[in-house]
């Protein structure tokens, strides 16, 4: 078998976007804090839409990234909650896939905080190759070939393998 065709989780990231700055977007940084054990960080609008009170840079939302085995434990952590069962349409052309959860209490050990209130999260996991570096080195970047690429049927496949997941057709 060859190294360079095993598929990784690259990175995971867990996004809450509360759609305005002030103490919703201070309970998103706390709950992410809670469920992750790390540091989040803002995220920023990038345009202005008058009708909700968005301004261009105005922060909306909070999100934290986390690589490595960490990664793979959160995955399988969160997945847990939803039953180890995605649909198909979850899977992006590129073999990533992202799911939602819709409380922070679902997750093992976390108790329901009146002072927080119900507060839901993307999940967004990245799959790679190795050697997918190549496109975000700084220097002389190239392209991946396109038989090296991940493709849906192959992050289908990764998630069944290695994560127990059942994907629901």
């Amino acid at each position: 078998m060859n190294k360079m065709r095993d598929v990784r989780i690259e990175k995971v990231v867990i996004n809450i976007g509360v759609g305005a700055a002030g103490e919703k977007l201070v309970k998103a940084q706390k709950v992410l804090g809670l469920v992750t054990k790390r540091k989040s960080v803002q995220t920023l609008s990038r345009s202005t839409i008058r009708d909700w009170g968005i301004r261009l840079n105005m922060p909306i939302g909070a999100k934290v990234t986390i690589r490595g085995k960490d990664a793979e434990t959160f995955v399988r952590k969160a997945l847990s909650i939803k039953n180890n069962s995605l649909p198909a349409y979850s899977f992006d052309p590129q073999g990533n896939f992202s799911f939602g959860i819709t409380d922070y209490t679902e997750f093992e050990g976390m108790k329901y905080d009146p002072e927080i209130g119900v507060v839901g999260m993307d999940v967004n996991v990245a799959l790679a190759r190795p050697g997918y570096r190549i496109m975000r080195r700084r220097i002389a970047p190239k392209r991946v070939s396109t038989s090296h690429r991940l493709t849906k049927d192959d992050g289908i496949a990764f998630a069944r393998e290695k994560l127990g997941l059942e994907v629901v057709e």
